[in-house]
């Protein structure tokens, strides 16, 4: 083992320690807590807890702490039963009750280690694992620390709510979390970097800069887009489909519900039944709000007969998707109902696989190239051990790994292997990006695809005549445009480059004499023919106040205008503190600066020539 994977192990063991440690100080501040589950989460860990009417509030988390050793010991399953309904846990006791009926649990979101047990196809569960910290004791697997000396470096950080098991209709819990690690400092750096997100909170800067806004009226994870918002949505899709078309994409366009059949032929009905929306007619036909787009696309693709020649045929489309997500999981744009994806599909021989993706990397690489954005490559394979997760053969699978890590290894880049992470029909190439302030993001997805053109049965005649066997590949370069914009705005702090900007041009009136209000407007609508987002800030307040408005809506360039402007034609603009400038801020004829600012947001720079 490396150095590298035992200090992993060790910080692994510490926060799965911890969140039993948290569990035991909540046990002995409230001595009627009900007890779920502290599996470890990035950077930390979570404990379920049920209080009953007692609600955790960050005015609690001094209290919660814990000085006291670890004791590892088994008991039967049938004595672990009988230690649940004493101790009056019934959430340990279901799952004690499962582990002895099926040897397993069902439930999605639960760490195999919480259960005292490795996960078993075997059903005779003889004994479970406990850990003694105390008087307090607790069903788990560990791994644990030896004593709570070793702990390192830990803070509680916040409570939400959650559903048992994560099914809703179950009892309601409290999800406290934390954070740990193996030392002061990791953990300063940490809070520091986190502080900092806070500032860039995308649900923050998107209120501050008015770009979207949610109603309870419509329903939680449905974003409403305001102008300003839309703008954003409607210039980074059109920065993706600018590259795309350049390689021969064609636009289509698809309904927004389909049949049950066609996501059974699919494979996505079997596989994500319960997070679809369902719609019955009144005919009785069930139909499905389309979690996914690539079951319509094979349909114009299978629509007429294709020979190789035809090949490849390259689709792309934005449009919404739509998932049942619950409510506890919706968290701003990060995790929504409706998902907009600027999504692509590649139907090709097997042949012209390397070719395709080879291109649809290189959009990639450029779409995220323009926010010098690095990114890292995560080869993600099937998991050989169960099988049954998966569309077709392990050949088939090994085959389609094979050839992306020929592609891979050709590029000559480093690259992580993700065993398990496939999706269930084709092995994919995940591109990794890191933002300001470090964070790691997923960024886009090249999907190889096999098990659609054998559910769907699509072809193409090749050379001699024959039936051949076609391929797709799968490539939403945003991954989704709400995701995208929660990445831009933390990673900009609202300070967009002047493209994206929603206001790009402000216009600050000194007075409000007619001459004055004529001169803004006839610049305003020079630079509207230029293809500027402009406004004029005519309002009765000072020129100081307006001047920190623009500052405060993060507008990349503000004119102030009164009698000198009008008389000379010139006007010195006020750069954003951000934007690098070429030169000092100096005069500039009005058509000069407006023709400059418009020539750098068509090309997409980040300086400006100014």
């Amino acid at each position: 083992m490396s150095d590298k994977q035992d200090a992993n192990n060790q910080l692994h063991a510490m926060r799965h320690s911890l969140a039993h440690i948290t569990a035991a100080a909540v046990k002995r501040l409230w001595p009627e807590a009900k007890l779920g589950v502290g599996p470890v989460v990035d950077n930390g860990y979570y404990y379920d807890l049920d209080l009953g009417e007692r609600a955790l509030s960050n005015e609690d988390f001094p209290k919660i702490e814990a000085e006291m050793p670890f004791e590892q010991f088994n008991k039967l399953i049938d004595e672990a039963i009988a230690w649940a309904k004493a101790e009056g846990q019934p959430y340990k006791l279901e799952l004690l009750n499962d582990l002895k009926r099926a040897g397993t649990t069902v439930a999605k979101d639960l760490d195999s280690a919480e259960l005292g047990l490795e996960s078993t196809q075997d059903s005779r569960v003889e004994s479970v694992s406990f850990y003694r910290n105390g008087d307090f004791t607790d069903l788990c697997r560990g791994p644990h620390i030896a004593s709570t000396g070793k702990a390192g470096a830990f803070k509680l950080m916040r409570v939400s709510g959650a559903y048992w098991r994560g099914k809703e209709g179950n009892p309601q819990m409290q999800r406290l979390y934390g954070v740990a690690f193996a030392t002061d400092k990791e953990l300063r750096q940490y809070l520091n970097i986190f502080e900092e997100a806070k500032k860039r909170d995308h649900r923050k800067i998107g209120q501050e800069l008015d770009l979207f806004v949610f109603s309870d009226l419509i329903g939680a994870g449905l974003p409403l887009w305001t102008p300003r918002g839309t703008v954003m949505r409607r210039e980074l899709d059109g920065f993706v489909q600018e590259i795309r078309d350049e390689f021969g994409f064609q636009e289509v366009a698809i309904p927004h519900i389909t049949k049950k059949e066609a996501y059974i032929k699919s494979g996505h009905w079997n596989k994500f039944e319960d997070e679809l929306f369902k719609i019955t007619t009144r005919e009785g036909h069930e139909f499905a709000m389309k979690p996914m787009n690539c079951p319509h696309h094979t349909q114009i693709y299978d629509s007429r007969p294709r020979s190789y020649r035809d090949l490849p045929i390259r689709y792309r489309e934005t449009t919404m998707v739509y998932r049942d997500e619950q409510t506890g999981e919706l968290s701003g744009l990060s995790r929504v109902r409706a998902i907009t994806q600027d999504d692509a599909h590649i139907f090709c021989r097997a042949t012209q696989i390397k070719e395709e993706i080879e291109k649809a990397w290189e959009i990639v690489e450029r779409f995220y190239g323009a926010f010098d954005i690095p990114l890292k490559i995560r080869l993600s394979r099937h998991d050989p051990k169960d099988m049954s997760k998966y569309l077709g053969s392990t050949e088939k699978w090994q085959d389609a790994e094979a050839q992306l890590q020929a592609i891979i290894d050709a590029k000559q880049v480093d690259y992580v292997d993700g065993v398990g992470e496939a999706a269930f029909y084709g092995p994919k190439i995940d591109f990794i990006g890191t933002d300001v302030l470090g964070r790691e993001f997923q960024a886009s997805t090249i999907q190889l695809d096999f098990g659609q053109p054998e559910g769907f049965d699509l072809t193409c005649t090749d050379e001699n005549g024959n039936d051949e066997r076609i391929v797709m590949i799968h490539c939403a370069v945003s991954g989704s445009l709400e995701r995208c914009l929660v990445l831009l705005i933390e990673h900009y702090a609202g300070k967009f480059p002047v493209w994206l900007s929603p206001e790009q041009v402000r216009i600050i009136t000194v007075n409000q004499e007619d001459q004055t209000m004529q001169f803004a407007e006839a610049m305003a609508l020079q630079a509207k023919r230029l293809g500027l987002r402009t406004t004029v800030d005519n309002d009765n307040e000072s020129v100081g106040k307006k001047i920190r408005a623009a500052e405060l809506g993060k507008v990349p360039y503000t004119i102030v205008v009164g009698q000198k402007e009008i008389e000379t034609g010139e006007v010195v603009p006020r750069i954003r503190k951000d934007i690098e400038v070429q030169a000092e801020h100096s005069a500039h004829t009005v058509d000069e600066f407006l023709k400059t600012v418009a020539h750098e947001a068509k090309s997409r720079v980040s300086k400006t020539s100014l």
